[in-house]
């Protein structure tokens, strides 16, 4: 059978669980097909009973709420906030929305996440030169949560607040409690290749009431409380519709599964590839549960005897999708000017990293395949 005959094996697939459909009519019944209803007050109810963020705004997208969340933290024009490097560039773009500079912090190899030693350079340098960070932004990378407390030990003797990008991380653990628990506000994701999705849309949280007040009211155009439209502030619309919420009401019923058969994809590969030389896996850091978002390899070209992008292409002439790890932050075009802390390892892991595809629908049959697409590279 020719590859173009082959069934596409996707990156990450959206995976209903059955009952999305349940809710969607639930919405259609009651005709609230426009933004707001009750699907979304019953979605940010389910995931903060999930997630034990007492307060949920459900939203447009994760980089809605990020940009959300700097605003309520009043960061403006010439702040400094530090971000991870290597991540998706949804977590820094609200920066530059408000006119803020982002300076970009390199991973550590146990999380592949914000390095705190870094970390702590960058805030005494910035503290030194009378420029005090408004926020840290951490991402939680492929679904394992950066490490909260030792950032939190850094920051608060400035009082400088955190925000955990938990984008990818849905259903991930962090000492025993859920991403983004220990942050002043979390932002999450339920884009279509996210562990669970909605189609489009996100969701700010947090413990503390004022804030997600303060996001709710903003993500409505700012609308002051009288009969007429009224606007004192500049609003946006970011609100969550009522079927999108509806769909991920049907999803959070399902994430404790989707997150045990992504670590059995990831343990999958691991298994069938940790023999081969020059091939290693992320690791999983001591203090969590990662979800396992994406399984990502590590290849070491010159043990393997093929580069990472040798294996992609190889993928796609077998109509698999796999892809790079995300270009840091530091390396982009965009952020040419912007400072950094380190750098070494987030460029390592983007020059030698693959993402493989981790559906919670794939089949052992699809899983040998890419298996095998890949050991056939090998030289």
């Amino acid at each position: 059978m020719s590859a173009s005959n082959k069934d596409r094996i996707y990156l990450s697939p959206p995976h209903m669980g059955g009952t999305e459909q349940d809710f969607v009519k639930q919405a259609f019944d009651s005709n609230f097909i426009a933004p707001l209803g009750p699907q979304v007050n019953g979605f940010e109810q389910d995931f903060s009973k999930m997630s034990g963020l007492a307060h949920c705004a459900a939203l447009s997208s994760g980089t809605a709420a990020l940009h959300l969340a700097l605003r309520i933290l009043g960061v403006e024009k010439d702040d400094v906030v530090l971000a991870s490097s290597l991540t998706f560039i949804g977590s820094v773009t609200p920066v530059k929305f408000l006119g803020a500079e982002p300076c970009f912090i390199d991973s550590d190899y146990k999380s592949w996440n914000m390095d705190p030693d870094l970390l702590a350079q960058a805030v005494d340098y910035y503290i030194s030169i009378g420029k005090k960070p408004k926020v840290v932004i951490p991402t939680d990378l492929y679904g394992q949560c950066a490490d909260y407390d030792r950032i939190l030990e850094i920051l608060k003797p400035h009082g400088i607040p955190l925000v955990v990008d938990a984008a990818e991380s849905v259903g991930a653990m962090y000492k025993g409690e859920h991403a983004g628990k220990h942050a002043l506000m979390a932002a999450y994701s339920f884009n279509g290749n996210k562990i669970i999705t909605t189609s489009g849309g996100g969701l700010l949280a947090s413990d503390n009431k004022e804030y997600i007040d303060r996001a709710r009211w903003l993500s409505q155009q700012a609308k002051e409380p009288l009969p007429h439209y009224e606007h004192k502030e500049l609003g946006y619309n970011y609100r969550m519709s009522n079927v999108v919420a509806a769909i991920g009401r049907g999803q959070l019923e399902v994430l404790k599964d989707r997150v045990e058969r992504k670590r059995e994809v990831f343990d999958y590969y691991k298994k069938a590839l940790e023999d081969c030389p020059g091939i290693s896996f992320m690791p999983e850091a001591d203090y969590g549960k990662c979800n396992r978002w994406l399984t990502v390899m590590l290849i070491d070209e010159n043990k393997f005897g093929a580069s990472p992008d040798q294996i992609r292409i190889a993928l796609e002439k077998e109509n698999i999708e796999s892809r790079p790890v995300w270009k840091p932050m530091h390396m982009q075009p965009l952020f040419k000017d912007c400072k950094f802390f380190g750098g070494k390892v987030s460029e390592d892991l983007f020059t030698r990293g693959l993402c493989l595809p981790s559906g919670t629908a794939m089949s052992k049959t699809d899983l040998d395949r890419t298996v095998e697409s890949i050991k056939i590279c090998r030289k």
